[in-house]
């Protein structure tokens, strides 16, 4: 009997030192990582989110769930121990011994634009005798970029084509010998002092420099997604994005600046987008992320009062410039310094809007009033066709998705 009660009277005592032992170590060099594998995604494309655990101590864990929740526009192949509401929860176990490394991959589907976090990660591990549950929550700055896929329709893309040739045709001035935008292969029209001699000693193959006017034409992209009516046009206000990404990546491929601006708020900072004329390699990125960005959950700025100022000082500023060159002004001889100012005042313009309201229409009558040339990009889902001011039909270029 007295040796029963010994041998019970030390397990009580095993007990209670293994349930302190596991309150104090349980969560000692253990570490536990969500990455995604790639840090962005064009929609419907498919990635990988990997769950890493570290147990670097001799204590095993017979039990450690993992809690964390994101976005529900990722959506997961395994589903088992998640849970989807106006978020994805999910909740997987491990059983992990000492030393031991685990990787896990969730595989998953990126199904809509946007910019997703992992908000935090909750631990909850227990005893050897699964008597005592222990709680940590962890930050995390893993984040991923899902971008919209650039429209690329065949009328589109044709009407691209052809604004191409127009914008070609506002190029002033000649080649600028100090401006350099590339290289590519020597052809039999090309001049023996453009051949770039270390590319070509390189490639064993005859290069030649390709260079940049110096009024280098820009086009200005400006996207409105105000969505006043009682039925909201969602998928109009998405597809609005990928007609955006379609015509910066068609012209910035053709060497021309791009610049970009849009009455959505960004998700990180609550401004709307603007994003200065660039041509360089990085700027269809820039694009990709400040769209990925925009919330459309948040009402939209509105884009006459924030954007009507910039497109009429523009104007301005052409029509002074025209004003200058017609008077002959002393600053017309000093050659560069004339192409230099008169580069960018003349920008070809796009507005890309599924919705033609009132206020919008009327800045874009003031604008061509003012002499501004512009095309409108309305996307358009479904057979229902939109409500669009008559006078300005003629500037209007449908793009309709499935």
């Amino acid at each position: 009997m007295i040796k029963i009660f010994g041998l019970g009277l030390a397990a009580f005592f095993l007990f209670l030192v293994q349930k302190w032992v596991y309150r104090r170590l349980w969560n000692r060099n253990l570490s536990v990582t969500l990455e995604f594998a790639a840090s962005a995604l064009f929609e419907g494309e498919k990635g990988e989110l990997l769950e890493i655990i570290e147990n670097r101590k001799r204590l095993p864990l017979p039990v450690l769930k993992v809690k964390f929740q994101t976005d529900r526009n990722l959506s997961f192949a395994d589903t088992k121990g998640a849970k989807v509401t106006d978020q994805f929860y999910r909740n997987d176990v491990f059983q992990i011994g000492g030393g031991e490394k685990i990787t896990r991959i969730l595989s998953f589907t990126a199904t809509r634009r946007g910019y997703y976090k992992i908000n935090g990660i909750d631990l909850v591990a227990a005893d050897l005798f699964l008597t005592t549950e222990m709680l940590e929550s962890r930050g995390t700055d893993q984040y991923l970029y899902v971008y919209p896929r650039p429209y690329g329709g065949r009328e589109f893309f044709l009407s691209l084509q052809q604004l191409n040739a127009e914008v070609l045709t506002r190029r002033y001035f000649p080649e600028d010998p100090f401006e350099y935008r590339g290289i590519r292969e020597y052809q039999p029209y090309d001049d023996i002092r453009n051949v770039n001699w270390k590319a070509t000693a390189k490639t064993e193959e005859w290069k030649v420099n390709l260079k940049n006017c110096t009024s280098l034409q820009t086009v200005r992209i400006f996207f409105n997604i105000e969505d006043r009516g009682i039925l909201k046009k969602a998928q109009s206000v998405e597809a609005s994005f990928r007609v955006v990404c379609g015509l910066a990546e068609f012209f910035l491929s053709e060497g021309i600046q791009v610049s970009c601006y849009g009455n959505g708020t960004d998700i990180l900072n609550g401004e709307p987008v603007e994003l200065a004329p660039s041509a360089g390699t990085g700027q269809m990125e820039c694009i990709y992320k400040a769209l990925a960005r925009v919330d459309t959950e948040r009402p939209a700025v509105s884009f006459a009062a924030y954007f009507g100022r910039r497109l009429m000082e523009g104007r301005q500023e052409r029509n002074g410039f025209q004003a200058a060159m017609t008077a002959k002004q002393p600053w017309q001889e000093h050659g560069r310094s004339a192409h230099i100012l008169s580069a960018g005042y003349e920008p070809m313009t796009f507005f890309v809007a599924p919705n033609g309201y009132e206020e919008f229409a009327d800045l874009l009558r003031k604008y061509r009033e003012a002499g501004g040339e512009f095309r409108w990009f309305c996307p358009v889902c479904g057979a229902q066709e939109p409500d669009l001011p008559p006078d300005l039909a003629q500037f209007v270029h449908m793009v309709r998705e499935a």
